[in-house]
């Protein structure tokens, strides 16, 4: 069974079980615990209808707030089959379905304490992207696959043509310089436009910013923000070489949202095909990720920061 006591110790294992460092858990561990407080205290009943004090009875496989932690993050990194995650902690594959329910949003919460969640508002985007003290964002879309609906219209509206399978989708706007998700759009069916998304949420961004993005937003231009698209090359033409070296020069830039969503699918519970089914459960499993891509990358700079450049 694994525990956080017996692999807190090994470095390269606690990195590939939670896309994390041992710091970086254990900071993570005290808005955790209060997150779990505050959901004890929402669920617990009433004195009137207990027939036990709260701590009584069967002690639970996750007996602290440590497995717990180490319970969701190593199942959001790795995104194993329930009967196999279940016993690896002692489970039965029904419990580990249940705890993964329950510990998500717990980690949801813990995450929005520390402040590296995503906003979800278009309308307050501005205001986020002004904190950052940046001027250079990028714009795309992030598509994942889902297991195939049962239904025939929903077949229909999940399916996409660009990946040429069922999916769902929504739109990120990251930070250039720092590597930072700081917009998730809503969860959308896959066969829904990026720019149709992007025109009905609207986002908005500080006035004399630039935004970099791809042809999928062919004709998007927010207010008062210079964007910079690469030109598509003319049926039966070729470009012209200064058509290329602007291109080049954007594609330099752009990539860096690539990379930004590489790292958001080092959680592989939003890179491989979605299993569950639940309703809303494909939207928090995306924001949960953008969050601890984050957090890594908010820390991690800080600590390259303060390392000294000469050893």
């Amino acid at each position: 069974m694994f525990t956080y006591a017996k692999v807190k110790d090994q470095p390269a294992l606690l990195r590939t079980m939670t896309s994390l460092d041992r710091s970086e858990v254990e900071e993570l561990v005290e808005p955790f615990r209060a997150a779990w407080a505050a959901r004890v205290r929402q669920t617990a009943l009433p004195a009137a209808d207990r027939q036990r004090q709260p701590g009584g009875g069967r002690k639970p496989a996750l007996r602290t707030i440590e497995d717990k932690l180490l319970f969701i993050l190593y199942y959001f990194k790795c995104y194993p089959l329930q009967e196999v995650f279940g016993a690896e902690f002692g489970l039965s594959q029904e419990r580990a379905c249940e705890w993964v329910h329950i510990l998500g949003p717990v980690l949801k919460e813990a995450l929005a304490t520390l402040n590296v969640l995503p906003e979800r508002d278009a309308a307050r985007l501005a205001a986020k992207l002004r904190e950052s003290g940046e001027t250079k964002f990028g714009i795309d879309g992030v598509e994942r696959r889902i297991q195939r609906p049962r239904d025939a219209a929903e077949q229909v509206e999940y399916y996409s043509g660009k990946k040429r399978t069922h999916t769902v989708k929504n739109n990120v706007v990251v930070t250039i310089k720092s590597r930072q998700v700081k917009y998730l759009s809503q969860t959308h069916k896959g066969k829904k436009h990026d720019k149709k998304i992007c025109d009905e949420a609207q986002p908005t961004f500080p006035p004399g910013s630039s935004l970099y993005q791809d042809t999928g937003f062919q004709g998007y231009a927010p207010a008062d923000v210079k964007t910079w698209q690469p030109k598509k090359k003319p049926r039966g033409q070729d470009l012209s070489p200064q058509d290329k070296r602007r291109n080049q020069r954007i594609s330099r830039v752009r990539i860096v949202v690539e990379h930004v969503l590489a790292g958001v699918k080092r959680c592989r519970i939003v890179k491989d095909v979605l299993r569950n089914t639940t309703e809303g459960f494909a939207d928090l499993v995306m924001e949960i990720a953008c969050g601890l891509h984050n957090f890594r990358t908010a820390r991690r700079a800080q600590q390259r920061a303060a390392e000294p450049y000469f050893r």
